[in-house]
């Protein structure tokens, strides 16, 4: 498998899949194109003979000073449980401290207890982010300080 940096053209082919690969969960929306287009320094495709196997978003805080925040992880069902997205945060984690950050953010719905055990496993802190887009709706938040 190769990891690549993501380019313009992936998001085209990753936003009419991403729903299927989330289980029939509506999450394309979070996917716009400028992603795609303005951070492709920070953000990684998986692929596995040509074919797109997995993905990260992810990108340099313009206005938390050292910070990087992971923005969606996708990994093809078929390819769940093999370490793929621990590889693509691995990649992110080196290339942001190469950019001088030293904290990684998240979040993820308070529902998803599969991202909140795989953060856990990568030694992220985790928190309730009580409220965080409007009353009643509460996500977890994750933090990883990747250098001293």
């Amino acid at each position: 498998m190769m990891i690549r940096s993501v380019r313009e053209s992936d998001y085209f082919e990753i936003v009419p899949v991403v729903n299927e690969w989330w289980g029939g969960r509506q999450v394309d929306h979070l996917l716009q194109r400028l992603f795609f287009v303005h951070f492709q320094n920070t953000s990684f495709v998986m692929e596995e003979e040509g074919r797109m196997v997995a993905f990260l978003i992810g990108f340099v805080s313009q206005s938390q000073e050292n910070e990087a925040y992971i923005h969606f992880v996708g990994v093809h069902p078929d390819y769940r449980n093999k370490g793929i997205a621990k590889q693509l945060y691995e990649m992110f984690f080196n290339k942001v401290q190469e950019l001088g950050c030293c904290t990684v953010r998240c979040i993820t719905s308070a529902v998803n207890e599969g991202s909140i055990q795989f953060h856990s496993k990568l030694g992220f802190l985790v928190s309730l982010e009580k409220d965080y887009e409007g009353e009643g709706q509460h996500y977890i938040g994750f933090t990883k300080r990747i250098s001293s």
